[in-house]
């Protein structure tokens, strides 16, 4: 993989001093084909799919159902399970609010959510509607398969669904989904996965992975804000009622009835976000023509430069495991006797080194160990380099030691 050659794509990153950029975990940089492809749409065929016959309503039709087909070649997916959404967040909400639950029903997840897919089991939970039990980790915050296998035979009947993340936000952790689907459905149960950290750093095939549903956001990947894909298998997206009815959802309508159209199109009411779909034709493109194996592989010795450099100083705890492999892209650090915060500002200014600082919205992970503080995160994606690396270490050495 040529990182200079990919940086060169990059308007943030051909500016004469660039800013060394690692909050990828939160959102990643465009490149220019993704912004053209937007610019394109509302320069130049400004229309709605699937409704006017005219050359420009024809041309976006067509647009929208040849990204359908990359999307889903993109993750190993036939194009009739993808589903265009505004983000995981939309994807896992429709999942939530479409399932017909039953009075018992029993939802499974980690204990280091992202709020995303914590909040809407805790909602269903508090209207009596499931009740949700959290899956406890190993010390290192690695997932506990025996545990989970605990989790799901003393649910029993009453299991219905596990929602889980394939790599956490919170640590780059990466949880084994082909043994836990394997386990979910030997319960009967479905399997839902927040990808939203995994689909942009790593080889993903649904087929391999055995989920019902996938979800993830594409401005974690290249693309616009506003898109998300909410990938379900036949069978499983047949279970869901649409969230968002109307528009062109349906076959027909009447005062008596309506009849839902069949495939993605009936999750997608109302117009689409058709420049974003231009953008995430424009971002899968280029990820497509990338080896998703040499990104990852890539992201892991990065990291492993930014774990070993800040670990051994005095008061820094690396959440998560200690080898940088097993976090993927992210190291999460909790800082004693430094506000993260200031940490984070002093980063920028003196540095130009753009990271995140907080919580992550993984409020639940900290509050359960009783940390107000949160915690700073450096995330590392395609474009980021060895020199990078060494000038966050060198910075963040400077800045703790002469704060204390």
């Amino acid at each position: 993989m040529d990182v200079q050659a990919l940086r060169e794509q990059f308007p943030t990153l051909r500016a004469d001093e660039p800013l060394t950029y690692l909050d990828n975990a939160c959102v990643t940089l465009r490149p220019d084909s993704v912004i053209n492809a937007i610019l394109d749409y509302y320069t130049k065929q400004p229309a709605c799919a699937g409704r006017s016959p005219h050359r420009w309503g024809t041309a976006v039709t067509q647009m929208v159902s040849r990204t359908r087909r990359k999307v889903g070649r993109f993750i190993g997916a036939q194009p009739s399970g993808v589903v265009f959404m505004r983000n995981t967040t939309e994807a896992i909400n429709q999942v939530a609010s479409g399932i017909d639950w039953r009075d018992g029903d029993i939802v499974l997840t980690s204990d280091r959510e992202h709020n995303s897919n914590l909040v809407p089991w805790l909602q269903l939970e508090r209207r009596g509607v499931i009740e949700h039990r959290p899956v406890p980790s190993l010390p290192d915050n690695s997932f506990d398969i025996e545990a989970f296998a605990d989790a799901c035979a003393d649910a029993g009947e009453r299991l219905r669904l596990v929602s889980l993340p394939q790599v956490g936000n919170l640590d780059g952790v990466e949880i084994p989904i082909g043994e836990v689907a394997a386990i979910t459905h030997d319960h009967g149960a479905r399997l839902l996965v927040d990808a939203a950290q995994s689909v942009p750093h790593m080889p993903v095939d649904v087929k391999k992975l055995g989920c019902d549903w996938l979800a993830f956001s594409m401005h974690k990947m290249l693309g616009p804000s506003g898109m998300g894909i909410l990938w379900g298998s036949d069978d499983a997206l047949d279970e869901l009622e649409p969230r968002t009815a109307g528009g062109d959802t349906v076959v027909d309508a009447s005062f008596s009835g309506f009849e839902f159209r069949a495939g993605p199109e009936r999750f997608e009411g109302g117009i689409g976000n058709y420049a974003g779909i231009a953008g995430t034709e424009a971002a899968i493109d280029l990820l497509s023509g990338l080896d998703m194996g040499e990104v990852q592989l890539h992201e892991q010795r990065l990291n492993r430069i930014i774990g070993d450099g800040i670990s051994g100083i005095e008061g820094i705890e690396v959440i998560g495991p200690q080898d940088a492999a097993a976090r993927g892209g992210v190291t999460d650090v909790l800082v004693d006797g430094c506000d993260v915060h200031d940490l984070a500002i002093l980063l920028d200014e003196a540095g130009g080194i753009l990271v995140r600082s907080g919580f992550h919205c993984v409020n639940s992970w900290f509050n359960a160990r009783g940390l107000d503080t949160g915690s700073l995160r450096s995330s590392l994606y395609l474009y980021n380099t060895e020199a990078e690396c060494r000038h966050f270490v060198d910075t963040f050495t400077e800045i703790v030691n002469a704060i204390r």
